[in-house]
């Protein structure tokens, strides 16, 4: 049976990583202590024979100078020796030394004057091959300058001590030291990998009974900053996807009721036409102008989602013109009289200051219109609104006041969202689709204006939109 393995898993994907890391670190250990151990030896050696050597250089004539350089001999292990421009031995000199008058061989003094002479610094360190022991030896040679007659020079001789018997030793515990580390690291990686890898599994379990429609869930916080940080996020959207579906049930509801209620009418009037008015024509036209309004509204229920589909889409194009925004809440107001004087509404309008805007003036009207009709919905006994237009800076503010029972706190950051609609209770009795304040903020979004509300329990709500005053419109 084929096992399916989904190389692309954050858990396998983990694992890799920390192994890839744990060879790394064991291949470094590999290179530093079996492939460059010699390599590094011997640049070790030499700096440490340097440094004797130039310190050496440093205490020439000093009172020191011989005491130092037999202590170091001793301590370190190696040859010191001063020569002069022959290389005979200046010293240190044994009594059969003086008689010896010992000299270094000719083809290495050679080669070690020809290397100091070459060198940029006053001083040269080098391994060469000691054919007699057949082993490596490091040469430090500097000059010691005499005052009178010719210079002398420092000659260091050490030898490189092979370091393969410590390098097996090493190489026989790196075995042991991988083995170990891999088998700990293949456990500590999938620990640390399911660990890592077991929040963000459970969130897409979650996520995906999300995408079914189940809102009830809960994301839970993790271990981690970033998957809290995740989890708040998608708590979040779920809370807000849960409010958009019941937007969505109570729009369907309110449509369905909006469309029902004209079709209705407009089939009982057309019935009626059809077998009770018969040649009475004061009769048949009254029902024929009832079927005519109805059919009026439904028009006006869809040209009204169209637009605001086209709003939010960025889809619907502004007319732009100059015109007076007083004037135009005067002429929309007017058409609100059957309120005022059949239903006992007052409409007061205020105005001070320009008041001249530059924008699409159908689209306001709408605006106006839509806020006019929101607060006759919503005003209390005293019937009462009133509409301010007024010159604030460089803006002109359009507020329609009502004195109703108010938005609650709860609802009040969604009134402006499509679908929409205040479940407070009302004088008049509301229609429409909940969409008129989701067309306000889309208009006004499209001028680059701005809108708001206050309001207050049992005070009544202020609701208002901000545009560029003409003279503070830059072409």
């Amino acid at each position: 049976m084929k096992i399916n393995i989904d190389k692309n898993r954050l858990s396998l994907k983990l694992w890799e990583y920390f192994m890839v890391f744990a060879l790394s670190i064991v291949g470094l250990l590999w290179l530093l202590q079996i492939v460059f151990m010699n390599s590094f030896y011997e640049t070790m050696k030499i700096r440490e024979i340097t440094k004797i050597g130039n310190n050496l250089v440093e205490m020439y004539k000093t009172e020191d100078f011989q005491e130092e350089l037999i202590s170091l001999s001793f301590k370190q292990g190696i040859v010191i020796n001063i020569l002069d421009e022959y290389g005979n031995l200046i010293y240190p000199l044994d009594i059969f030394d003086i008689i010896k008058q010992p000299r270094l061989n000719e083809k290495l003094f050679n080669d070690f004057l020809s290397r100091l002479y070459l060198s940029n610094n006053n001083y040269v360190a080098y391994v060469v091959e000691d054919e007699r022991l057949d082993e490596s030896t490091i040469i430090y040679g500097a000059i010691l300058e005499n005052d009178d007659g010719s210079n002398y020079f420092l000659y260091i001789n050490s030898m490189l001590q092979p370091v393969d018997s410590t390098t097996n030793i090493l190489k026989n515990q790196l075995i042991m030291v991988t083995f170990i580390a891999l088998i700990l690291s293949l456990g500590l990686s999938l620990v640390i990998s399911k660990k890592l890898s077991k929040p963000i599994e459970k969130i897409t379990d979650l996520s995906k009974e999300l995408a079914l429609g189940n809102y009830d869930i809960e994301f839970d916080k993790g271990e981690y900053t970033e998957i809290s940080n995740l989890a708040n996020t998608l708590n979040i959207a779920t809370k807000e996807l849960s409010k958009s579906e019941e937007l969505r049930r109570d729009f369907l509801a309110n449509v369905t009721h909006d469309l029902k209620t004209p079709l209705t009418v407009i089939k009982s009037y057309g019935e009626l036409i059809r077998d009770i008015s018969g040649k009475d024509d004061v009769k048949r036209e009254k029902n024929i102008n009832i079927i005519i309004e109805e059919t009026d509204k439904l028009s006006k229920l869809v040209d009204d989602l169209l637009e605001l589909t086209k709003l939010q889409a960025g889809l619907s194009k502004l007319d732009l013109e100059v015109f007076d925004l007083s004037d135009l809440a005067e002429n929309v107001a007017d058409r609100f009289k059957y309120f005022v004087e059949e239903q006992g509404y007052r409409i007061s309008i205020e105005k001070s200051g320009d008041t001249k805007v530059y924008a699409d003036k159908m689209k306001i009207q709408q605006v106006i219109y839509n806020l006019i009709n929101n607060a006759i919905n919503y005003t209390l006994e005293d019937k009462l609104i009133t509409i301010k237009i007024e010159e604030k800076n460089e803006n002109v503010v359009l507020s329609v006041i009502d004195r109703g029972q108010g938005i609650d706190k709860d609802e009040i950051n969604y009134i402006w969202e499509r679908y929409y609609r205040s479940g407070k209770s009302h004088i008049r009795e509301k229609s429409g689709s909940g969409i008129g304040l989701s067309m306000v903020k889309s208009i006004i979004l499209a001028h680059n204006g701005e809108y708001g509300v206050e309001s207050e329990i049992g005070k009544g709500s202020r609701f208002y939109f901000k545009l560029k005053r003409y003279a503070n419109v830059k072409d």
